[in-house]
């Protein structure tokens, strides 16, 4: 069996590369863009034991000569399930990570006769058509026909996590589940860090990603992004149309910001937080409430005037905002209410030196009451869904006890258990002391209604874990 050529160096002047087996050529047939598949003519079958069948898969970028430029090869079943770390890579790029690989997972296997069992190049089915010399780089495009696809300027050599390969949207020829939404079909756009779109890096198998992306703001549309209820349940997350899997958009919604600290342009920068605002919106977890009360400062601060320098300055102030509310409810609003107090005023800087024209001392007041305004929400939103949370939790118990009366009743009522009619009756009554000190607790609970400030505090810290000094 010869050696084939399978150097990826000179790509200028050969012909088509061949198998040689036996005396026989054989044809390697052209495949299109994003195309994949098993064994012969372009990966190993039966190596490194029978039945150990490799996989391949190409993609978009095609060299003058009709090659592929980005062809991948994957390790079968049997060598991805190993545990050792030298078997913790299943896919491979190029022709020299494949051959380290090879050389140090099998020492004592033949590389030549490796590489001469399949075609390490495989040929393009549409040869691009231009009569202008011009580099493999120039005139580029991805399966959907996009210059600017993520998988035109991201590095060949992929991580150990490779997107899997799709068989029901990517088939489709002017789908590109790198750099079109999977649910309306258009090209993402990469401007800013990307922060328009959302890629699900959800693992489907072994070695394999989803890969797949979406327009966040299609995903909110569909209710498939954000905060949502029934379910789907959703919690400042994305919900992937093709894998079901959930993102979490924290991190996504923390990199809009890093990304507007660097940009210099209002509209651009009211429009990325915008975008955080509408993932982060009604969720329940502490870091998106702090995260979404740092973005709307910066919103508010934004249309206020506020020089773009300044937005992202965390004065104390702010501070009582962005950290969330403390367990009474009321912890910002003391924060704020203690740095405004005549104290306060008198032991700084002489009153008139404070100030410096009517416009921005305007602007100071109106932030300074958006800062209040926004405390008290936060305090008022805390409350509201720590009461809700509780009475609905108190509510439950107590239908769960009335569940366990009923049967304890009819048990006492059949003699359908094999305890005594005493033991019996002694249960129901323990059952129903129960419930009446638990109708006594909601009693109790209730009293929230006129306000956590008007509250027991004995109330507080005994049925809502509240601490409340004096």
């Amino acid at each position: 069996m010869e050696l084939m050529e399978v150097d990826g160096t000179n790509e200028s002047s050969e012909t088509m590369p061949k198998i040689n087996g036996n005396g026989n050529g054989i044809h390697l047939p052209p495949v299109s863009p994003e195309s994949y598949g098993d064994g012969l003519p372009y990966a190993p079958i039966n190596w490194p034991k029978p039945g150990d069948n490799w996989r391949w898969k190409v993609g978009r970028r095609v060299a003058i000569t009709g090659h592929f430029l980005d062809r991948y090869l994957y390790l079968p079943n049997t060598l991805r399930r190993l545990d050792n770390s030298i078997f913790k890579r299943s896919a491979f790029a190029s022709k020299s990570s494949l051959e380290k690989y090879i050389k140090t997972a099998f020492p004592n296997a033949d590389v030549d006769a490796f590489f001469a069992s399949f075609s390490w190049k495989i040929p393009a089915k549409q040869l691009p058509v231009n009569g202008e010399e011009q580099s493999d780089s120039d005139g580029v495009v991805c399966k959907a026909g996009n210059k600017k696809c993520n998988s035109l300027v991201m590095q060949a050599e992929y991580s150990s996590l490779t997107t899997m390969p799709c068989d029901i949207c990517c088939i489709e020829p002017q789908f590109c589940s790198d750099c079109c939404c999977i649910l309306c079909n258009k090209f993402i756009n990469l401007n800013y860090g990307g922060y328009s779109y959302i890629k699900c890096e959800a693992q489907v198998g072994e070695g394999y990603i989803c890969g797949h992306v979406a327009h966040l703001n299609c995903a909110l549309r569909c209710f498939m992004a954000g905060t949502i209820g029934g379910s789907i349940g959703l919690d400042a997350e994305y919900c992937c149309r093709r894998c079901d899997a959930k993102t979490d958009l924290i991190l996504h919604a923390t990199r809009l910001v890093r990304t507007c600290e660097s940009v210099d342009c209002k509209e651009d920068i009211e429009k990325i937080l915008n975008v955080g605002v509408c993932i982060l919106r009604d969720s329940k977890k502490t870091s998106a409430k702090e995260l979404l009360s740092r973005i709307e400062l910066a919103i508010k601060k934004l249309k206020h005037g506020t020089s773009l320098g300044d937005i992202w300055k965390v004065e104390d102030s702010d501070v009582a905002i962005s950290t969330g509310v403390s367990h009474d409810g009321i912890a910002a609003l003391e924060v704020i209410k203690d740095q405004d107090s005549p104290d306060a005023i008198t032991s700084s800087q002489p009153f008139l030196a404070t100030y410096s024209d009517s416009k921005s001392e305007s602007r100071k007041l109106d932030e300074k009451i958006d800062r209040v305004l926004q405390a008290l929400k936060n305090s008022q939103e805390f409350e509201y869904r720590l009461a809700e949370e509780r009475l609905y939790a108190q509510k439950n118990d107590l239908c769960h006890l009335f569940q366990q009366l009923d049967k304890e009743r009819a048990d006492l009522a059949q003699h359908s258990s094999e305890a005594e009619p005493g033991v019996l009756l002694e249960t129901v009554q323990s059952r129903e002391d129960q419930i009446k000190r638990g109708v006594m607790k909601l009693k109790d609970m209730a009293e929230i209604a006129m306000g956590f400030g008007r509250t027991s505090k004995t109330i507080l810290k005994d049925l809502f874990d509240l601490d409340v000094e004096d």
